[in-house]
């Protein structure tokens, strides 16, 4: 199955302008919402598929390595003089960093941008409902519990009565 098959029976719509085909980005709007909107993924021409978020800086969606970092240790101080003064120690002090993993070929990032969606907004989010109707699991269970015991109480009503300190069940 080619990827715009894909793409069509996911029902994906393309939402690119003109200037970004120019600039080799993919702009497409998925049909599920999230937080009243429609959620909108990018594959741009730098390597990079994100999720368009609507905010100033698109949500990078690439994976990520762990990479050493060096750097050197200077001891600080201030002189007699009030000036400040750093000193290299002659150490390095090591920080492990992150950084993505471009994806070079822009049908390697459609393909992956597919697999992403598929796994985190189609499968993840198939039980949620955008207009608010949604009631997690454990909240029916613990509603549907409830209301059987309220059931239970009203078909057998229970009927005491205390005499001498003695409490007695009337059927």
């Amino acid at each position: 199955m080619t990827l715009q098959e894909q793409m069509d029976l996911l029902g994906w719509k393309d939402i690119t302008t003109d200037r970004q085909i120019r600039n080799g980005t993919r702009i497409y709007r998925l049909p599920i919402k999230k937080y009243g909107q429609f959620i909108e993924v990018g594959s741009f021409e730098s390597g990079y598929v994100r999720r368009m978020n609507g905010g100033y800086t698109p949500y990078q969606l690439n994976k990520c390595e762990n990479y050493d970092h060096f750097y050197k240790e200077f001891k600080s101080h201030y002189t007699n003089d009030g000036d400040y003064e750093a000193k290299w120690t002659g150490k390095y002090n090591k920080c492990v960093l992150k950084r993505r993993i471009l994806i070079d070929n822009e049908v390697d990032r459609l393909e992956y941008l597919i697999a992403f969606c598929l796994k985190n907004y189609y499968i993840n989010q198939a039980n949620m409902i955008e207009d608010g109707k949604f009631i997690p699991k454990w909240k029916y269970e613990n509603e549907l519990q409830y209301a059987r015991k309220l059931e239970d109480k009203a078909c057998n009503p229970e009927v005491k009565v205390i005499i001498n300190g003695q409490r007695y069940n009337v059927i």
